[in-house]
């Protein structure tokens, strides 16, 4: 119980600290940042496999768990009457927790408090609580340990409660920095022309085929931040440098000043697997990147565009990707409203046609122009291809593979080829010829598009497939490929049982 308490104590009022000081974060962030960092990709792809978006908060939990149990060891230590030895321990954890926050991009004095002064709370409460070795009147002789009962059940219905407190208030303060009361604040212009217009049918209006647009709860989140970033706008910069003519920095307004565009564009992760989530749809509003570049002046040579993270994580993209004409763009609005912090507010990276990790840095805060040879991003040397181009890929959203349904049901779901378009998509049921799917209208070739197609066949169990074929009829690989290092290849199949008419 003492260790629990004395680690409690110290996390609680590391809250605290972090709810007084703007910038700072509790300590178990920068160990989970440094754990993501370094664990090895298979074991990352099962994270996301296995638990999905939900991967960070297994994360936290799996972090506080190891905190608690060798809290529990450092109390054990205490209770031995080995003080020194519960106290160095505890004392290392802290130091661990600092090398962390180190690491981190523009560490400060500020965010090394929490984990400091949490440490030091751990170690007092040991202190305090610990048993000391009991001396007889008429001698200095230590004598075996003893613990006064009352008085650590006083001490530790006093500590616990005051922890209590202070981490509860801590949770409430750090409310301040928040940036949700910000963004509904801020109004963001009309872009200077139209989107392109939305088809009538690019909603086919098939119960079960996912939105052509997502909302933006519902969109995927993949990145690795532990906690969302609260950026306000107001310290909010972009530094533009490296192999430019001119070094430039720009701040928020300053993109609220420039001509807008809006854009329906399809974003997919690369470590979808066949027939996943991890894809969405959404209408972008921001300013076109190649117009920030140009203005920078990009020197001959200069291959690669690195977008940082103000978390740190890098991206790596190829300048003639964003200068070949296509909608790449500094995003500040999503679906209408300014992006949410989730998604990257105030201001992220969209580029139609390459999954997110080699294009989609959230919170981006500088931009470098090198060689394609002189650096690798965040994910190359994690053993991902250093080229990321969206594959064709299908899914079918209906119906559930399993169910039972009746002949002519509608099967649908959606297809992409982002930046190359969808020209067809086929069906093929058991071993049967591929049939054509219609189409639903999309209004450019960066977003997906839906697909139906009715299923007249005898009552009985069978098996569904579906492909794509991009806008130069190159139809999708069949596959099976896994998700790393490019993105997953192959069919999305189901079963259905069609019942007797």
């Amino acid at each position: 119980m003492l260790g629990l308490l004395a680690t409690g104590a110290g996390l609680a009022v590391a809250e605290l600290v972090v709810g007084l000081v703007d910038g700072s974060s509790s300590p178990v962030v920068p160990v989970g940042q440094v754990f993501i960092d370094a664990v090895p990709k298979p074991v990352k792809d099962w994270a996301i496999e296995t638990f999905g978006t939900n991967d960070k908060v297994v994360l936290v939990v799996g972090a506080l768990a190891v905190l608690l149990g060798i809290g529990v060891g450092v109390g054990v230590l205490a209770m031995r009457g080995a003080r020194a030895a519960a106290y160095a321990l505890t004392g290392v954890i802290g130091l661990v927790g600092s090398w962390a926050v180190l690491t981190r991009p523009e560490p400060t004095l500020g965010k090394l408090l929490p984990t400091l002064v949490g440490t030091a709370v751990s170690i007092g409460v040991l202190w305090y609580l610990a048993p000391r070795p009991s001396r007889e009147p008429s001698g200095p002789v230590a004598q075996p340990m003893g613990v006064d009962r009352r008085r650590f059940m006083v001490g530790a219905v006093g500590i616990g409660s005051v922890a209590v407190i202070a981490g509860g208030l801590g949770r409430m303060l750090q409310a301040r920095f928040e940036v949700d009361d910000e963004r509904q604040a801020l109004s963001i212009p009309k872009p200077d022309a139209d989107a392109a217009e939305l088809p009538a049918d690019a909603d086919l209006g098939v119960p079960g085929i996912e939105a052509f647009v997502t909302p933006n709860d519902d969109f995927y989140r993949i990145d690795t931040a532990l906690v969302v970033p609260q950026v306000s706008k107001d310290s909010w910069s972009l530094r533009i440098h490296g192999m430019v003519d001119d070094e430039i920095e720009l701040r928020f307004d300053d993109l609220l000043a420039r001509p807008q565009i809006e854009r329906y564009i399809t974003l997919s992760c690369v470590s979808n697997e066949v027939g996943g989530g991890l894809v969405g749809n959404a209408l972008w509003q921001g300013v076109l990147l190649r117009d920030v570049l140009d203005e920078a002046g990009v020197r001959p040579g200069a291959t690669q565009v690195v977008s940082r993270s103000v978390d740190g994580w890098t991206a790596g993209t190829p300048t003639e990707v964003i200068m070949d004409g296509r909608d790449a763009m500094l995003a500040l609005a999503m679906n209408g409203e300014p992006l949410p912090a989730r998604h990257g507010y105030p201001v992220r990276m969209v580029v139609p046609g390459l999954y997110g990790y080699v294009s989609a840095t959230k919170w981006v805060n500088e931009i470098e122009l090198t060689r394609w040879e002189d650096y690798d991003a965040y994910w190359i040397p994690r053993g991902w291809s250093k080229e990321g181009p969206v594959k064709t890929m299908a899914r079918i959203d209906t119906p559930r593979s399993g169910s039972e349904q009746q002949p002519g049901v509608i099967v649908g779901g959606v297809a992409w080829a982002v930046h190359r378009g969808v020209s067809k998509v086929e069906v093929r049921v058991d071993d049967g010829p591929w049939r054509d799917a219609d189409l639903g209208g999309a209004p450019t070739d960066d977003t997906w598009v839906q697909w139906q197609y009715r299923l007249d066949a005898a009552p009985g169990e069978h098996r569904v497939e579906v492909r794509a074929f991009d806008g130069d009829g190159v139809p999708q690989p069949e596959g099976p490929r896994p998700v790393a290092p490019d993105g997953a290849e192959g069919y999305h199949r189901i079963r259905v049982r069609l019942a007797d008419a």
